[in-house]
């Protein structure tokens, strides 16, 4: 099960959330962050997950799990039914990026989104060096990867703006430590708050 003291996210995202708030957390393996949230902050929250394994880990913590795929969209979900709707480490698996981001500010008065830094400087040596990186935020070989996107920060802010997309806060941690100059080269880990433009 997830270490929450190994997820500087969770924390932020823990900052973020005010009691009593309906959240919905997507991809949210075995529930570990909505029950932080439901026990820190009084929220109401629900999840979706796909994998068979973390849905029965979520619903073992006692939380609320959808299963469904992603991909296919927030279509069960009302326009505004939440506060907050979180997409923690898995926006980079995610095949449809504009869509589940559209869909998450369509269902959420804001959306929260953590992800794997690939401009972080040990990645750049690493493909240097004639490797794909192997780091803590990007654990996995790349034969066995979930991940099907590779972005910096600085790709994810150009992306943001065009489209309509505020970032309302960042935080860029490496290694549990927030990184503040220069993070998009020295941060490993980078969350956002984001809210539709007017």
């Amino acid at each position: 099960m997830t270490d929450t003291l190994d997820r500087p996210d969770f924390n932020v995202i823990a900052g973020w959330v005010q009691p009593g708030e309906r959240v919905l957390d997507l991809g949210c393996g075995d529930g570990a962050l909505l029950r932080l949230l439901i026990d820190s902050r009084g929220v109401r929250g629900w999840g979706v997950e796909i994998d068979d394994a973390r849905v029965l880990a979520a619903i073992g913590r006692g939380i609320n799990v959808i299963q469904s795929d992603l991909e296919e969209g927030l279509a069960d979900f009302e326009d505004g039914a939440f506060q907050h709707v979180i997409l923690s480490l898995t926006l980079q698996a995610m095949r449809h990026t504009e869509r589940i981001l559209f869909e998450m500010l369509r269902v959420g008065r804001e959306a929260v989104v953590s992800f794997p830094n690939f401009g972080y400087w040990k990645h750049r040596r690493a493909i240097l060096d004639g490797r794909m990186p192997v780091s803590e935020s990007l654990p996995h070989q790349w034969f066995d990867s979930p991940n099907v996107r590779f972005f910096t920060i600085t790709d994810f802010e150009e992306f943001c703006a065009p489209r309509g997309i505020v970032i309302r806060e960042r935080k860029v941690f490496d290694a549990g430590r927030e990184i503040t100059e220069e993070p998009n080269f020295l941060g490993s880990l980078a969350v956002y708050r984001l809210c539709r433009g007017a």
